[in-house]
């Protein structure tokens, strides 16, 4: 069996790569662990140094990595070297703060002269990510995993299969040992046979739900802890106070950024009546200004979508929401060329029982809600099977904090901005869009035991 990898741009063929046996692959496991047997006894300041390693290694292959993810799922060229610059950061973050994170915590148990907390590494973690940041998904598990001790396996998105092996080359230039870090090229079927192997502790997923849930059973099945970072329908409020041009600008590319293909992009657009008309009319000019082109033209406002089957997928799910009463304000139609090209699409009149106001719509449509006031638009907000991220629009910033601290039933909420992540930041969702945390000191010590040790008195 073999793997080709397409350019969504162009439709053109760029690459083929034969799968791996599960026999070969389950060495592959073997290899790692053996590796992660060697890794575990290295000092957290060792393990920092090589991490640190990786980040100037992602730097110095910077441009040609951004160019192959372009290439392989269609992303803006800009884009492809701030995500390469983000997980070089991360390298930056991990690497500074490893070792104090994960250093051994003194305790002082009653049943004992002292205790000691140590957070040891559990073996090899087996990682399955998605095409949407080729690099970015790999980073943000392997070098938090590294950095605890442990061994990675990574199983990428076939559509950009030539980023996961080359993210493989650049840690090994980067100085870390042969095999610690493992990209397996396989099929489903082995990558279930993977989670059920005895030498792999741990499974991280990032993905649509239905992905989740079959993954997080299988792992289940065998006693398996894991981390599940899945889709979401993330709502951004904006509320009677807020600053409408601020709100277009935010809003606009909480939806449109890499092409709307993100987890965390802004999906629902929940506005309250007083200010609706105002704001789906800048909205809409704000999209239609939108210059669709070339991913490796500086010019380019979006590029296509990373595969022509989600671009009909995602269509599908727009007219299955014209049928059911929404709206097209602008956009709505697949381009007459070559390509997975989708245009920035506006959707009003969205409500229950619809695609576009139910489900994750995983490209560059934008889905407006009307909201009675501010009370009715957090309650919309709620209002999903999801919980990864969202955002409020408001001139009263104290407002909008204790609303997304008190309200808001997600795992990050942005307040009149949009971002993706930070590496200082925890991110991950609740309800159907996952658990477990990765960034800002919570990945480290999400695949780790925290082992107690009691020692008598002396």
């Amino acid at each position: 069996m073999s793997i080709t990898t397409v350019n969504p741009a162009t439709g053109e063929d760029i690459e083929t790569y034969e799968t791996l046996s599960p026999v070969d692959a389950f060495a592959k496991v073997d290899a790692c662990h053996e590796a992660f047997t060697k890794w575990k006894l290295q000092s957290l300041e060792d393990r920092a140094s090589v991490i640190k390693g990786i980040g100037k290694a992602l730097r110095d292959n910077k441009e040609e990595l951004a160019q192959l993810m372009t290439r392989e799922v269609g992303k803006l060229i800009g884009d492809s070297r701030d995500e390469v610059e983000l997980c070089a950061g991360i390298c930056d973050y991990t690497a500074a703060k490893g070792p104090t994170d994960l250093a051994d915590e003194k305790r002082d148990p009653s049943n004992a002269g002292r205790g000691i907390v140590t957070y040891s590494p559990i073996g090899v973690i087996y990682g399955i990510q998605p095409w949407n940041f080729p690099a970015y998904q790999v980073i943000r598990y392997a070098i938090a995993s590294l950095m605890a001790g442990n061994g990675v396996l990574l199983k990428h998105s076939s559509l950009c299969t030539g980023s996961g092996l080359m993210i493989e080359k650049i840690f090994g230039e980067g100085g870390l040992p042969e095999n610690l870090f493992t990209v397996l090229v396989i099929d489903h079927d082995t990558s279930d046979a993977i989670i059920e192997h005895d030498k792999v502790r741990g499974v991280t997923l990032t993905g649509s739900d239905g992905a989740g849930r079959h993954v997080a059973q299988k792992a289940a099945a065998v006693i398996k802890k894991t981390v599940m970072e899945l889709g979401s329908n993330d709502a951004y409020l904006v509320l009677e106070d807020a600053d409408l041009d601020v709100a277009v600008k935010v809003c606009a590319q909480a939806r449109l950024y890499n092409n709307g293909q993100t987890c965390i992009n802004g999906k629902r657009f929940i506005v309250t009546d007083k200010v609706y008309d105002e704001f789906v009319e800048k909205y809409v000019a704000r999209f239609e200004g939108v210059k669709t082109g070339d991913p490796t033209d500086e010019d380019s406002g979006m590029g296509p979508m990373s595969s022509s089957d989600l671009r009909d997928e995602l269509h599908e799910q727009v007219e299955e929401s014209v049928k059911k009463g929404a709206k097209i304000a602008c956009g709505g139609s697949v381009p007459d060329k070559k390509g997975a090209w989708y245009p920035a699409t506006v959707l009003t009149d969205v409500a229950p029982g619809q695609p576009a106001y139910d489900d994750e719509l995983f490209g560059p449509v934008a889905s407006v809600i009307r909201a009675k006031d501010d009370e009715d638009a957090m309650r919309l907000a709620n209002e999903s099977r999801y919980g990864l991220g969202g955002g409020i629009l408001s001139g009263d910033t104290d407002r909008a904090i204790e609303l997304a601290s008190k309200h808001f039933d997600t795992g990050m909420v942005y307040i009149n901005t949009y971002g993706v992540a930070d590496p200082a930041m925890p991110f991950g969702g609740v309800k159907d869009s996952g658990y477990g945390r990765e960034h800002g000191g919570f990945g480290m010590k999400e695949f780790v035991n925290a082992k107690s040790i009691f020692i008598g008195a002396a």
